[in-house]
């Protein structure tokens, strides 16, 4: 549970009393803030602690809600532009009340429609959220701990002649190399990977799918479950076309045959010349 209300986070708060706009929940120190009614359950009673995002309303008082955000306090994420003026923008981030991002925080300005690359910081001066593009040594130093094939979850930003930017996990920087992508990505698309390396720069090299024998193994379960899902067959094998194969598995021909070969190993199909047969 939450020592303090804290702005632009997830907080475990207890919930202390209803009242007519919704249900006041508490921190240790006694502070309190709304959980409008729109966000009330029934299964929501006095003493529950449960978990809300706290940030500020329309009149720059602290709210809670249910909702997650696209991107919380530090962290990044791809928003669409709902609204410009002379002072700034406002842009979709999952909540009711669209985040602002000032004129001063854009490196170009915003038109409605673009989707574009914030970053959520609190602004000091009015204690409220904002966006800013201003990224650039905002991101952090990956833990030690992201070992080789360790899952993530990212975002696809730019790409380059090399493959593609990447933020992992909201703050750390990476890249997906683009010999190595079979399947069609684009900027701005959210999606699950595994590490290749941390490398001495501080940045990571990610891959779709696992690594080593790892990768095999989970390419032979995908193709696996593949052919329970059909009935048992899949109408492929090792001399079709390596387009058809990174189209249908989202593997190269020979990570295909390294699997379809370990699971003939383990005795879990028999490879035909008309197709895959599940024993």
């Amino acid at each position: 549970m939450n020592e303090t209300l804290k702005i632009g986070e997830i907080n475990i708060l207890v919930i202390d009393r209803s009242t007519v706009p919704g249900l006041f929940l508490r921190a240790l120190d006694g502070s309190d803030i709304l959980l409008p009614n729109q966000y009330v359950t029934e299964k929501m009673h006095i003493g529950d602690t449960i978990d809300v995002f706290v940030y500020t309303d329309s009149e720059d008082r602290p709210v809670a809600t249910t909702l997650k955000p696209k991107a919380m306090l530090g962290e990044i994420a791809f928003v669409e532009v709902v609204d410009t003026n002379n002072i700034g923008a406002f842009v979709d981030w999952g909540l009711p009340k669209d985040l602002f991002v000032p004129r001063a925080l854009q490196k170009r300005p915003f038109a409605v429609g673009e989707k574009r690359l914030v970053r959520v910081i609190l602004d000091e001066q009015t204690n409220r959220l904002v966006g800013t593009e201003k990224i650039s040594g905002a991101l952090e130093t990956p833990p030690k701990s992201f070992y080789p094939n360790t899952p993530v979850t990212f975002m696809i930003i730019a790409k380059t002649p090399l493959g593609y930017k990447v933020i992992v996990d909201h703050k750390y920087e990476g890249m997906i190399y683009a010999n190595e992508i079979f399947e069609d990505i684009r900027v701005g698309q959210i999606k699950k990977g595994f590490v290749k390396q941390l490398r001495p720069d501080g940045k990571l090299d990610l891959s779709l799918q696992m690594i080593g024998k790892a990768k095999a193994a989970n390419a032979a379960d995908k193709i696996y479950e593949m052919l329970q899902q059909n009935g048992g067959m899949l109408p492929y094998n090792t001399k079709s076309d390596p387009d058809l194969i990174q189209k249908t598995f989202g593997l190269s021909k020979k990570n295909f045959k390294a699997a379809v070969n370990q699971l003939v190993e383990a005795k879990k199909i028999v490879v035909k010349e008309n197709g895959l047969y599940g024993i």
